[in-house]
């Protein structure tokens, strides 16, 4: 292992190829292994042979049925390397595939540029920048030269978007995460990088999105005072602002922490926005 190489997961597994050079193979079989995953690689250990793939080889596919000549076992995380497509179970590892993404990111060298918005409002001035990620106990840190860093916890994302940009001179793919700072601000972080590195980026932020994600419909004016309390309107001024009575403001807020769009901060009135809420207001804002 070289001097910036270092272990990420080291456990016990089984793996299989179900597709080789493009074509399904015919009868795969489950193989036993230890299974290693570094900031730079996976290696597939057996008796007597070790098998490394770079993480820049490998993708997770997005919709990984479709990758699979037939179903995907239960609990086993799909890995496309070039034309080839193999399964790993890792054993007593609850999500292998989180923990990949962590490890294909951890300790990397990456593109950020933070705050590139605050408040909705975009910071003309935020540069790009190089920046070290990790992401150790649900906190995501990035250390920036000159000692400068940022830290949110992960669980803080409210939204993702992914598109297209020109970063230091590049075009390059760009995932747009927003969480709050230490000001308690609606703030968005910048990430780009290699594609290895803004696919596990959208990949990792997306799943913790899309967890929190439920089917509960807003009515219209849930949404307005969603959208105002995303606008920085205090509870306080909310009927006003929606011009409707603070007892109707009241149940509002009730149902808004039930479907846990909201935190409470006193007893009655007050109420502050978390991350799934952010996340509900900017899509009703997106619908206006």
């Amino acid at each position: 292992m070289s001097g910036d190489e270092h272990k990420v997961l080291d456990a016990s597994g089984d793996f299989q190829y179900v597709v080789r050079s493009g074509d399904p193979v015919a009868d795969p079989q489950w193989q036993s292994c230890r299974l290693i995953v570094t900031n730079k690689r996976v290696v597939l250990a057996t008796n007597g042979n070790k098998q490394p793939i770079p993480h820049s080889n490998i993708s997770l596919p997005e919709d990984p049925e479709s990758a699979v000549p037939d179903d995907v076992p239960p609990g086993a995380t799909v890995l496309s390397v070039g034309d080839n497509v193999l399964l790993v179970d890792a054993s007593n590892v609850s999500d292998f595939a989180f923990e990949y993404r962590r490890a294909t990111l951890q300790g990397e060298v990456i593109l950020a540029r933070h705050p590139a918005v605050v408040g909705g409002v975009i910071q003309d001035d935020a540069e790009w920048s190089k920046a070290r990620f990790r992401l150790d106990d649900a906190e995501v840190r990035l250390q920036f030269p000159g000692g400068d860093s940022t830290v949110f916890d992960i669980d803080d994302v409210g939204t993702i978007e992914t598109g297209q940009s020109t970063v230091l001179g590049e075009q390059r793919a760009v995932v747009e995460v927003e969480h709050t700072d230490e000001q308690d601000r609606s703030v968005e972080t910048h990430f780009s990088g290699m594609a290895h590195h803004t696919d596990a980026l959208e990949a990792l932020f997306g799943a913790v999105v899309e967890e929190r994600e439920d089917d509960y419909e807003l009515t219209e004016m849930e949404s307005q005072v969603l959208m105002a309390l995303y606008s920085g309107v205090s509870p306080f001024e909310m009927a006003d602002f929606v011009g409707t009575t603070p007892d109707d403001v009241e149940e509002i807020y009730q149902k808004l922490l039930d479907v846990g769009a909201v935190d409470k901060v006193r007893e009655r009135t007050e109420v502050s926005l978390n991350a799934q809420g952010r996340n509900m207001a900017s899509e009703a804002m997106s619908g206006e």
